[in-house]
């Protein structure tokens, strides 16, 4: 059976095939930046936790949920994804979401996952954006997915929506994107180590009290 977007519970008009930026933006403030770090053979700026606001930096919280284990749920009104752990703890990550008229909540799976993906603009931003190139190669630095993209299926069908990295450290915490979910480009490395093939993934307005106001209780660790 057929799956279109409008099985979601839209918060906007989204556009099939739409992935997770704004009018493309292929530069950062310097100051977002520290340094350089190599992976998988490819050498990208790592970013300036420095500058990041603590609340956005990963780390482990306390949640309750009736959801799995191993289950991601994200908070499109706090800016926070959660990978939910054992003992009623969650590794909590600071996303940017989709700006108004690109909101979405559903349920669906991680299905497909690329280490340093291609970017290829769709059909629908690129007539917004003519200026857009046809593709991006992966582990180019102008590549808006950074380092790693996850999948979003539902049914068996591409979503169009992805996890993934970003050229725009200062995005995350704000609606700033297409639809997809954005994330520190360590950030995206750590959740794609951890998110096997078949990880449901649950996007919803807001999740109360599962996450919000628990206190942290140790600092998730770090990808080297």
């Amino acid at each position: 059976m057929g799956w279109t977007r409008r099985d979601f519970v839209l918060g906007g008009a989204a556009s099939l095939g739409i992935l997770a930026i704004n009018t493309p933006t292929f530069a950062a403030a310097p100051s977002y930046f520290s340094g350089t770090r190599v992976d998988n053979g490819v050498t990208f700026r790592s970013t300036n936790f420095a500058r990041i606001d603590r609340k956005w930096q990963r780390q482990v919280v306390k949640y309750f949920s009736s959801e799995p284990i191993g289950t991601v749920v994200v908070d499109t009104t706090h800016h926070f994804l959660y990978l939910i752990m054992e003992n009623k703890t969650a590794i909590r990550y600071g996303v940017g979401v989709g700006r108004d008229g690109f909101k979405w909540y559903g349920r669906a799976t991680i299905d497909q996952k690329a280490l340093w993906p291609r970017w290829t603009p769709p059909p629908e931003m690129r007539q917004r954006h003519p200026e857009l190139p046809e593709f991006v190669d992966g582990g180019s630095p102008k590549n808006p997915l950074g380092p790693r993209a996850m999948y979003l299926h539902r049914d068996g069908v591409d979503t169009g929506y992805r996890f993934h990295g970003t050229l725009e450290p200062g995005s995350i915490g704000k609606d700033a994107s297409s639809g997809c979910i954005r994330m520190f480009n360590e950030d995206a490395i750590d959740l794609y180590q951890r998110c096997p093939i078949g990880t449901a993934v649950q996007v919803l307005p807001h999740i109360a009290d599962q996450g919000e106001s628990a206190a942290k209780i140790s600092q998730a660790n770090a990808v080297e």
